[in-house]
Formats: C-alpha cells, sequence, structure tokens
C-alpha cells in the first residue's frame, strides 16, 4: 500500500509541482507486481546507487526487483543535491542583481527583499521537471519490478515487501543516509529543520541559527544570507569544511563572513530554548558562555546510515551506528549481499560516488569481478561561492609524507579570466610525487571549481602527469587556466642552476 503524501516533508506544500514529483516518484496509486519466482538482483533502496544497479543489471537481461519505502530518487533529488543547487543559484542570482552598480558599473538595483517564496516555487518545480528519470514508471518500463514499502530481509536470500516475498542470487543494500540528530537537551522541544525539511519552507526566515559547518551547512548558510536571512553557524571544530585543505576553508570562511553569516567555532553545544517564536542555542567556547539567536534552527551536524528496519541480523549483514560493513569489493559479510552509497560505513557519502560504487557492484556480483572501491579516483565539491573542489590526496596526507610530495600553488589571482569575472579569491594547488610529474591529489578554490576539477581527476586515472596536463591547450580567457599556470610553475622549479648553465653554454655555441 502507498504511503500516504502528507508523511512526506519533501513534498510539502502539497502543490501542483510536488504532486508531480509525488506522481513519478511514490505514485499513490501504484500497485506493486506479482514477485516472480526467483530474482537475480533485489535492490533495496530507490536512491543514486539503487537506480544505478537496477538500471544496469535489467540492461543486461537480469530479473530485478527494486525496493523503496520512501521517494525514488533518494536524497539527491528530493532533499539534497536538486533542490540545494536551485537555491544556491537563486541565492546567486540575487548578491549578482545587488552588486551589479558596485562591482560592473550595471544599473542600480533597489533591493526590495526579493521573492523567497517565489525562489522556492522555481526549485520545486524543476525538481519536478527531473523527477521522470527516477520515477516508478520509467523503471517499469526498464523492466524493472518496483515494490513501494517497507523492504525487510526475512533470511539470508529473502526479503519480504507488503505481505510478499522476493527471493534472490543477489542483493544490494543502497538505503542511503539522513541527518545525524545531536541529543541536545531541548533540541526536540524547539523544534528544528534538516536537509529533509528545509526546502519545504515557503516564506523565508528572519534569522537561522545552523549548527554544523561542513559541506550541507555552509552551502545552506550562505544560500539563506545571500536570500535575506541573518545566519549564524554553530561548529565544533576550530573551523569549517575540516575535510578540506585548511587554507580553502580560510577562503570560503571570509567569504560567508562577507555574505554576513556569523561564525562561531570552536564551539560545544549544550541545550537549545525555545521563547516565543525564537530559539536560543547555548553553547561554550573555551571557559566562555555564549549563545545564538534564531527564529529557525537547522541541524546539519553530520550524517546517519539508513540500517534500521531492514531486518539485517536475519539475513546475516554485519552493521553499526556507522552503516552496513562491506569489503573493498562491496560485499557484506553475506556474500550474496553487497552494499553501495551512503550505507556503507566510512565511504564517501556522495551521489557520483553511489553511483560509480553502483557500476562496480554489478561487475563483482555478477561476472565475478575483483574491483576494488580504493581503486576509485573520487573528487568532490561544496558548493560554496567560491566553490571547493577537491580529488585525491589531501593536503593533510601530504603532511604525513616527509618530504615524499612536491606542492605547487598557484593563486588564482594570476589568473585573467578571473580577474575579469570578479572571482580571483581562491588558489589551485596540486601534490606531486616527489622527483616526478605524477599527481597524487589537487584542491581548486573557484568559483567553477566543481566543473574544472574534472580535468584532473582524468588525469589522475588515466597517469597523466602535471607537465602533460600542461601541454594542453586551453581556451584563453578560462579559469581553467589555472591548471597550465601550475604546470609552468613545476617546469620552472625544474630549471635548477645547472640546467641553466647548460642552455647558456649551448646558446653560446651558436652564436
Amino acid at each position: 500500500m502507498p504511503t500516504p503524501p502528507q508523511t512526506f516533508p519533501a513534498t510539502q506544500p502539497l502543490d501542483e509541482h510536488n504532486r508531480a514529483l509525488l506522481a513519478n516518484v511514490h505514485p499513490p496509486d501504484w500497485v506493486n507486481p506479482e514477485p516472480r519466482s526467483k530474482y537475480h538482483m533485489v535492490v533495496v533502496g530507490g536512491g543514486t546507487g539503487g537506480l544505478v544497479t537496477a538500471a544496469i543489471a535489467a540492461a543486461l537481461g537480469a530479473r530485478v526487483a527494486l525496493v523503496e519505502r520512501h521517494l525514488m530518487g533518494g536524497d539527491c533529488l528530493n532533499v539534497g543535491c536538486v533542490p540545494s543547487k536551485a537555491l544556491i543559484r537563486s541565492a546567486r542570482g540575487w548578491k549578482a542583481a545587488r552588486e551589479a552598480a558596485e562591482r560592473f558599473a550595471g544599473p542600480a538595483v533597489v533591493d526590495r527583499g526579493g521573492d523567497f517564496g517565489a525562489a522556492m516555487e522555481r526549485m520545486r518545480r524543476i525538481r519536478a521537471e527531473l523527477s521522470p528519470v527516477d520515477g516508478a514508471a520509467r523503471f517499469r518500463g526498464l523492466g524493472v519490478d518496483v515494490f513501494l514499502g517497507d523492504g525487510r530481509f526475512t533470511g539470508p536470500s529473502a526479503l519480504e515487501v507488503g505481505g510478499a516475498t522476493l527471493r534472490f542470487h543477489r542483493a544490494v543494500v543502497a538505503t542511503g543516509g539522513r541527518a545525524a540528530v545531536p541529543p541536545l537537551p531541548g533540541l526536540a522541544e524547539a523544534g528544528y529543520l534538516t536537509n529533509e525539511t528545509v526546502f519545504s519552507l515557503t516564506e523565508r526566515p528572519e534569522s537561522l541559527v545552523v549548527i554544523g559547518a561542513g559541506p550541507i551547512g555552509c552551502e545552506l548558510a550562505q544560500a539563506f544570507a545571500r536570500l535575506g536571512t541573518r545566519v549564524t553557524v554553530v561548529g565544533r571544530a576550530d573551523r569549517i569544511l575540516t575535510k578540506d585543505d585548511p587554507e580553502a576553508a580560510q577562503v570560503v570562511a571570509a567569504a560567508l563572513e562577507r555574505d554576513g553569516v556569523r561564525l562561531a567555532l570552536g564551539a560545544t553545544v549544550e541545550r537549545v530554548e525555545r521563547s516565543g517564536s525564537v530559539s536560543t542555542v547555548h553553547y561554550t567556547r573555551g571557559a566562555t558562555a555564549e549563545s545564538a539567536e534564531g527564529t529557525h534552527l537547522l541541524v546539519a551536524a553530520g550524517r546517519a546510515a539508513n540500517v534500521d528496519g531492514l531486518g539485517l541480523e536475519a539475513a546475516g549483514v554485519a552493521y553499526d551506528r556507522k552503516g552496513v560493513t562491506a569489503d573493498e569489493r562491496l560485499r557484506t559479510t553475506n556474500p550474496r549481499i553487497f552494499a553501495v552509497g551512503d550505507v556503507v560505513a566510512g565511504r564517501w557519502q556522495l551521489t557520483h560516488a553511489a553511483d560509480a560504487e553502483a557500476r562496480l557492484v554489478i561487475r563483482n556480483a555478477f561476472f565475478f569481478g575483483r574491483g576494488k572501491v580504493g581503486d576509485l579516483v573520487m573528487p568532490w565539491a561544496t558548493y560554496t561561492s567560491p566553490e571547493v573542489a577537491h580529488v585525491g590526496l589531501t593536503a593533510r596526507d601530504a603532511e604525513k609524507m616527509d618530504g615524499g610530495v612536491e606542492t605547487v600553488t598557484v593563486p588564482l589571482r594570476e589568473v585573467d579570466r578571473a580577474r575579469l569575472d570578479g572571482e580571483d579569491e581562491g588558489f589551485f594547488r596540486v601534490h606531486l610525487k616527489a622527483g616526478s610529474e605524477r599527481i597524487l591529489g589537487a584542491t581548486l578554490v573557484a568559483e567553477h571549481a566543481g566543473e574544472i576539477i574534472s580535468q584532473v581527476t582524468q588525469a589522475i586515472a588515466a597517469g597523466t602527469g602535471l607537465g602533460k596536463l600542461g601541454d594542453l591547450i586551453f581556451p584563453y580567457p578560462t579559469q581553467a587556466e589555472v591548471i597550465r599556470k601550475a604546470a609552468d610553475q613545476w617546469r620552472r622549479r625544474k630549471l635548477t642552476p645547472l640546467a641553466k648553465s647548460v642552455f647558456g653554454g649551448f646558446f653560446k655555441l651558436i652564436g
């Protein structure tokens, strides 16, 4: 029996756009098919990892069942990548309009606060327009048996959903994750938003306190600040974006503060109180007690794996609070069952990672593949302004290698296009194996870093060195030229005094 639409916070308000979304990702009139005698593969979870797994397996001719309890498309479509980037784009547009006269000699814009409701409606409309690709009807058309409802393993090779038993040769757990909510006194009573509910807002919050200074917290804090909300970010660490290059985090922190975000870092949250229309977050920094007030709270303090209620014990699949235990080949402790995406303990929590793992798991589950997750070259990006994109070895890893790494850094202000665009804050930093041009990792801080980093990802995957990458002809002027400038800087370092002397002698010989 399909779940009533009102139980899905992501589909509120239930306007024409969200009704269209529901019609695709959880049709109210959906009737589960009669199960086949046995499936080659049963996929539990209809997010990115599950959808890609099911689509590829069905295309290969396998009998496939897909089970989803909530909304097909998972976090990415419904409460993650798609709505957040739509909101971020609106926020960037609002800021550009305000700065048109001051920075680019454009027409003066009277700041009337903008129409927040219209911006959110735009997000809902685009999300609904994108949803057919992830929809139940499309996957049925691909030959997948789609079951909407709670799936629960009843044994090592069987799963029950809606009173029907699905037997399988192989299964994939792809149930994803959700916002982790810290056990703070008073938080539940005060009420709070997460990524699962924040995109249901129709009126702009007057003020917002964000608990958490990771990618989600920083992206949404900056977006809401640009849309006119007073924002405070309360973070436990002494800096934002702790998984990224420290200097990259500093650049983003400065950008957030310029946009009006107040950063309260190195903070330990003690409790939350609600009085009237305002919530107060009490925290300490060192020995000092401080507080932040907001009409709304957003919890962005990490993620929790969706492992509850799956019957993993009956299936012989080990798990803990961090997620399902899986080896490098994505196989769980039950050799028939694999796992991909955010539900896997200790793995990347990225949409494109789930996609890549799904492609890997098909080979490993059906074709005696021996592909390892550790062999994947995985980039990531945080879509603040400027963006931070990274691939491979991190700055922290480089520091631990005791001279085994050579680092080249090019400030973005040395790139003409960045100066012309007024987007010259940031840098490109590439880590090389000492004494060679082999790229071990790179970080880019730029407005379009997420787009540009793929060139470096490809170079690492293909074994292309920085010198050869720099030999490519980059269109002028583009911000991607920063890669060529890094290669040029690396070549200049190789021009030792001895090499200069040899070249000098050569030119004397030829007159």
